[in-house]
């Protein structure tokens, strides 16, 4: 089953002041992660991917899962399904390295 991921969650890191790991992390809050996961991915995906990226990512994420009937849940998995739709293969191999690094630090 898909989920829908809204691009507001991560494409609206050009959108605001804030920096673009705040906004993964509030984005990510909002569909569930804990608050201390939420800051580590998204200090790590502001780090390890670029600002293109992070567009894809989030227009990839915008496509997600229409039809799920809970469209306000995300999980891991779902997030790294996101990212391996993105052609570039450092996307996700970055949103796995910090899933996976941030369930061991947190």
């Amino acid at each position: 089953m898909q989920r829908v991921f809204p691009v507001t969650v991560l494409a609206a890191l050009l959108a605001s002041c804030a920096s673009p790991s705040t906004r993964i992390a509030s984005g990510l809050e909002r569909y569930g992660f804990d608050p201390a996961r939420s800051a580590c991915v998204g200090d790590r995906l502001e780090r390890r991917l670029s600002l293109g990226q992070l567009q894809q990512l989030g227009r990839a994420a915008a496509a997600y899962g229409r039809d799920d009937p809970d469209p306000r849940r995300l999980d891991a998995g779902d997030l790294l399904r996101v990212a391996g739709e993105i052609k570039d293969p450092a996307v996700a191999l970055e949103v796995g390295k910090a899933l996976a690094g941030c369930t061991a630090s947190a």
